[in-house]
């Protein structure tokens, strides 16, 4: 199927216009590039503390977040002991669950890392082709704590890199096609078709995958608004 035939489809269930409002914000390379550390450690912990949460409680408490967190600056936090860390599971103004405190505690070294490999997480960011998102996930899951699966997509659609989401939508959408995919695309068989997927549909539009994603997930499912 031609993606042209899946945005007529989308256009005719959301309307040209208001479909266009929809498409993510895509960031060039120089904008991520100049996303500071401390941003991308910060929208790893959110998506991670959203996980499983209400999102708006989240994004409520985010200011407070920022505050008990020494505002993500890598170095500040990782100059912690033992102890502060600790004392975070009766901070009331985070999320007081260790295993998601535990894991921007280990996503600090991560991030330094990554630092010390390329300068700073915005160019390596900015480096890798949206053309191998898949194997830019299996990264974040290797190296990273608690970044697989959808909270890596997230992530990467939080700070404004290029790529898809997995949402129901876009999987029925992708499965619409023909493509031979599980309900919760997660292996590498099915990853590999999905990014290829994509990736044929980059050729034949030149449009970013974030907007191919969204176009997508518009185009069939229960969001017929």
């Amino acid at each position: 199927m031609k993606f042209a035939d899946i945005r007529a489809r989308a256009e005719k269930r959301k309307g040209s216009a208001a479909l266009k409002k929809l498409l993510p914000i895509v960031s060039s390379k120089k904008q991520l590039e100049a996303l500071g550390n401390d941003r991308y450690l910060a929208a790893m912990t959110k998506v991670i503390n959203q996980a499983g949460f209400s999102w708006k409680v989240i994004e409520n408490k985010w200011s407070e977040f920022e505050e008990a967190f020494f505002k993500f600056d890598p170095n500040k936090l990782g100059l912690l002991s033992p102890e502060q860390w600790e004392a975070y599971c009766s901070d009331r103004r985070v999320v007081r669950n260790w295993q998601k405190i535990k894991a921007l505690k280990e996503n600090i070294f991560f991030v330094q890392e990554v630092v010390r490999k390329y300068g700073s997480f915005g160019k390596f960011m900015a480096e890798w082709p949206s053309t191998d998102q898949i194997g830019l996930m299996e990264y974040l899951k290797k190296h990273g704590n608690r970044l697989g699966g959808n909270s890596a997509m997230y992530f990467l659609r939080r700070v404004g890199k290029d790529g898809f989401v997995l949402s129901r939508d876009v999987v029925i959408t992708l499965k619409s096609t023909g493509l031979d995919i599980g309900e919760r695309p997660s292996t590498k068989r099915d990853l590999k078709k999905v990014q290829d997927q994509f990736n044929a549909w980059h050729e034949e539009t030149k449009l970013p995958f974030s907007h191919l994603s969204r176009i997508a997930a518009c185009s069939l499912g229960e969001n017929y608004l």
